[in-house]
């Protein structure tokens, strides 16, 4: 079946046809369009999506637990589902876009000059029968005229009244309207023939070619657009493996969440290495002396208010400032930090020496290569160009040695730092019911009762987050008007406070600073290497010691010190 034998006569319905097909192969490219900026826009969002949700750098902590870890991947699968996305979008712009481009221009380009050709053979066969017509009409006339040429011939033949010589004029003006009626005649006949031969191969050669043309033309169209279509398709299951591959990733992480592995890694981080406070001791007062009486009430109405810590300064007290910012450390040792936080510290700064020193050990070893090559070849360098990073390389070297060595001095003094049994308000609990820990140069305590009794010895030099300024932990100078009660009840009790602090705090020994230390936090002094101090005040469990110096200008200066930085000597 084809276009030129079963449609000869719509040339004009074909034409439209092929105009349709067409406009309708631009409006599939125009749908690709579409489709190609949606998957555009949704890979750039699918991107802006997971960087608005990485881990930001105050973040980075929580970044050790499993659901932070798996959530980490699921952006990452996201970025490369984004990826596939921006690959369908780039594929269907190169494959069906093009294509489709370049398929309808050379369809116009083709229609156009098959039109023109249908054009051209159309008028030339309406030219042919124009000319026909003429012929046929110039025949008639002039058969007409030759009929009345030879009536009237024959009326003048009969006539007698007319001459010879009239008689003889009709007869010539008969013979020539025959003779013109015989050559119209003729030319009409060639006309016919010649317009029955065109209109012949008109319709049987010239206009079927045209049409076939116009047919081939419209099934390219036709056959194109099942072509996109497919690769359209293709272009989708082509990223699909990968796709799945992303889904995999993403089930992967989530199955690799591990609920008891971040409950593990969670003790780790905030575990103090300190274990729960003892039962407090009953105290009967009926066996202690007035002072201790007074002493031990004034100790119980402190235990109730164990809220702020601070120290005399000035004649006067200074409240520890912070919040619970735990487990923070701004000293170059983590000393105020608790025992198990302060070495896990220090051992991962010794782990970050030891891969610096590895990397400048690297970098040192291929300078000295270097130099080597230039001093054995001239060509290659000159050798000083490299002696300068050379030095520098050592200086570096050298440098993160000495920290290495400082950060194992300090992890080892850590290390032979004993663990508390109890907590820090545990300790002080102890000390405020009547009990006083004496701390000898050795780091050993002594637990000395009033009243003679044993009691079992819970002390020990700690580091904790419990710093001047943290605020976390207790101590026997904590703030009387902290607990419930009337603001009347509060004031008297904030005097009465402060006049038997003045009173209470006898020195309990002496202390020798093993390094210098300044004071960066409200409440605590500094000192110098060798400066012997007195102590008021024994290391509670958090990492700092209450020392006192005599200050020729005001009386005494009075603060916190790291207990790490002294050796003490209490009074037996």
């Amino acid at each position: 079946m084809s276009w030129g034998t079963e449609l000869w006569d719509q040339y004009d319905n074909l034409a439209i046809h092929t105009s349709k097909g067409i406009e309708f192969l631009d409006k599939y490219a125009n749908f690709i369009r579409d489709r190609l900026a949606i998957e555009t826009e949704y890979a750039a969002k699918l991107r802006r999506l997971a960087k608005n949700y990485q881990p930001k750098k105050k973040e980075e902590d929580d970044n050790e637990f499993t659901s932070h870890q798996a959530f980490r991947n699921v952006l990452k699968e996201i970025n490369d589902l984004a990826g596939q996305r921006e690959v369908v979008a780039e594929s269907l712009q190169l494959q069906i876009i093009q294509g489709i481009t370049l398929l309808s221009k050379t369809l116009r380009e083709e229609r156009k000059k098959c039109l023109s050709n249908g054009t051209y053979l159309q008028q030339n066969l309406s030219s042919q029968l124009s000319a026909l017509e003429r012929a046929k009409r110039n025949y008639e006339k002039a058969y007409r005229d030759s009929e009345k040429a030879v009536d009237n011939y024959k009326k003048a033949d009969m006539d007698l009244n007319l001459s010879r010589a009239e008689v003889e004029r009709y007869k010539n003006i008969m013979t020539a309207k025959i003779q013109q009626s015989d050559d119209a005649k003729n030319e009409y006949a060639n006309q016919l023939q010649k317009t029955n031969n065109l209109q012949q191969q008109h319709y049987n050669e010239l206009l079927p070619e045209v049409f076939n043309r116009l047919q081939e033309l419209d099934e390219k169209r036709t056959r194109g657009i099942r072509e996109f279509i497919i690769g359209a398709a293709d272009v989708e299951s082509s990223v699909a493996p990968i796709i799945a591959r992303c889904l995999e990733g993403m089930v992967k992480a989530g199955e690799s969440i591990n609920e008891k592995e971040d409950s593990y890694k969670v003790i780790e981080r905030y575990q103090s290495g300190f274990t729960p406070p003892t039962d407090i001791p009953f105290e009967d007062l009926s066996k202690q002396d007035p002072e201790s009486s007074q002493e031990s009430h004034y100790n119980n109405v402190q235990s109730s208010h164990l809220t702020v810590k601070g120290t005399i300064s000035a004649n006067r007290i200074k409240k520890r400032v912070g919040i619970f910012n735990i487990f923070g450390s701004n000293k170059e040792d983590f000393s105020d930090l608790p025992p198990n936080q302060r070495r896990k510290k220090l051992q991962a700064k010794i782990a970050e020496l030891q891969q610096k020193i590895a990397q400048e050990t690297a970098a040192r070893d291929g300078l000295m290569k270097m130099k080597v090559v230039y001093e054995a070849n001239s060509s290659l360098g000159n050798p000083m160009t490299v002696e300068g990073q050379l030095n520098e390389s050592e200086h570096k070297l050298e440098k993160l040695k000495i920290d290495l060595k400082k950060y194992q001095g300090y992890l080892e003094r850590a290390n032979q730092i004993p663990m508390a049994s109890n907590s820090p308000q545990a300790n002080r609990n102890n000390l405020h019911n009547g009990h006083r820990v004496s701390r000898h140069s050795n780091g050993s305590t002594e637990d000395n009762n009033e009243d003679g009794d044993d009691q079992p010895d819970d002390g020990g030099s700690l580091s904790s987050s419990a710093s001047p300024e943290s605020g976390l932990g207790t101590s026997h100078t904590s703030l009387p008007g902290s607990g419930q009660g009337s603001a009347h009840d509060n004031a008297m009790g904030e005097d009465a406070y402060y006049e038997t602090e003045m009173e209470l705090l006898q020195p309990l020994g002496t202390c020798r600073a093993l390094y210098p230390f300044e004071a960066t936090s409200e409440g605590s002094i500094p000192m110098n290497e060798g400066e012997v101090l007195q102590v008021i005040e024994i290391d509670q469990g958090d990492g700092w010691t209450r020392v006192r110096r005599l200050n020729n200008t005001n009386g005494w200066d009075e603060g916190f010190v790291p207990t790490s930085y002294i050796e003490c000597t209490l009074y037996a």
